[in-house]
């Protein structure tokens, strides 16, 4: 059991990051599905290599740089891999007309107008409000990003278990979790929560609840825009939940 789990993770960690896992650590669309438990906890590693550069560069360099060092190690880490859903998912959304056109957009490999401006201000978003959050509380930016990369990644994970993959038009150059049962949620929430519960920050239920909502919203708009979800909205919903995360945080310092 101890052996499978461990396995289960390796694949999520091979899944999110660029990390390399061992060759015996066997991957398939079952496994895969199955590795969604632990997408939360990959979010904790990235969060944490993140957390570690900032801590670290701060004590000899501006707070500003540490900053957009602890941003490039996450970038770094995962490839960019939310990044350019968030970008996928902009040009699809902006410049399709029909459902047909923007799964055909968000396949293309090019970047767009649309996905330029997206991913520039989501990024400018990201350093705006942890700059925003060190002047209040310095050491409150490591725990923000752990908790960003980590509960957004449990929200976008959780799109699985209730929204309809639309597989039409989808890249296949990587395999996407697909389908998630309910042992598979309970542990991506449950890894959510505790480390919610582990960090300095209160109002845990608002905080919930904020997200809750968010997932909602994310939902109802890739529902209306292609009928459900793909890995680029999936993604994109991790950058969105990723900047309310941090948002909220500085609301409650503020």
């Amino acid at each position: 059991m101890v052996s499978r789990q461990l396995a289960l993770f390796l694949i999520a960690i091979g899944f999110f990051t660029r990390i390399p896992i061992p060759a015996s650590v066997r991957i398939d669309a079952e496994r895969l599905n199955q590795a969604s438990r632990y997408f939360a906890a990959v979010g904790v590693v990235i969060g944490l290599a993140s957390a570690i550069c900032f801590v670290a560069l701060s004590q000899v360099l501006p707070t500003s740089v540490a900053i957009i060092a602890a941003m490039i190690v996450s970038v770094i880490i995962t490839g960019g891999f939310h990044e350019d859903g968030l970008a996928d998912t902009a040009d699809g959304f902006g410049g399709g007309w029909t459902v047909a056109d923007k799964l055909a957009i968000m396949k293309d490999s090019r970047l767009g107008t649309y996905g330029a401006l997206a991913l520039v201000l989501a990024l400018l978003a990201k350093f705006v409000l942890l700059s925003e959050i060190a002047l209040l509380d310095h050491y409150y930016v490591a725990a923000s990003l752990v908790l960003g990369h980590c509960l957004s990644r449990m929200v976008a994970a959780s799109m699985i278990f209730s929204a309809t993959y639309v597989r039409d038009g989808e890249n296949k150059s990587k395999p996407l979790a697909n389908s998630q049962t309910i042992n598979e949620l309970a542990v991506l929430l449950i890894t959510g929560a505790l480390v919610l519960w582990l960090s300095p920050i209160n109002h845990y239920l608002s905080l919930f609840a904020c997200l809750f909502l968010c997932r909602y919203m994310l939902l109802w708009g890739f529902k209306r825009q292609i009928g459900g979800y793909t890995g680029d909205t999936l993604g994109a919903a991790q950058q969105v939940a990723e900047l309310v995360i941090y948002l909220f945080i500085l609301m409650v310092l503020a």
